[in-house]
């Protein structure tokens, strides 16, 4: 499932060629089995030789929250979790779009639009939001 959802992900990383952003895809899937770090990441990104070292950042710290996002939600929906109480890094780099979303209820199958973008916490550029799981009670 997570794979499935990830595979459209892949078009949203507009900056490098297909073949490069299907290559981050899958250093992002084993960046998070491997526990490793998005600066990790962004290395074997700048390899690609197409994008510059800022976004390269950029795009390893996405991915990786965003694959992160999504394997929490494949654990979560498999345990029947409706949805999750979205939360923020709340530091001063806080987006305002994104402490206005602090707190509130988001179902799995509703993800918002916030600045023009449509994602779950942690999915979204630069996001550092993560998802607080409701998990049903047995």
């Amino acid at each position: 499932i997570m794979r499935e959802r990830l595979l459209d992900q892949v078009q949203l990383i507009t900056s490098l060629p297909r073949e490069a952003a299907e290559r981050v895809r899958t250093l992002a899937n084993e960046a998070i089995v491997q526990g490793a770090r998005p600066a990790e990441l962004a290395k074997e990104i700048m390899r690609t030789g197409e994008v510059t070292e800022s976004r390269a950042i950029l795009i390893a710290r996405t991915e990786t929250s965003r694959t992160a996002t999504e394997l929490t939600r494949a654990r979560a929906e498999h345990v029947g979790s409706p949805g999750y109480w979205w939360r923020t890094a709340g530091d001063s780099d806080l987006r305002e779009s994104h402490r206005k979303m602090n707190g509130k209820f988001i179902a799995w199958n509703d993800a918002p639009t916030l600045d023009g973008m449509t994602g779950h916490a942690g999915q979204l550029p630069n996001c550092r939001c993560f998802c607080d799981v409701i998990v049903p009670e047995d």
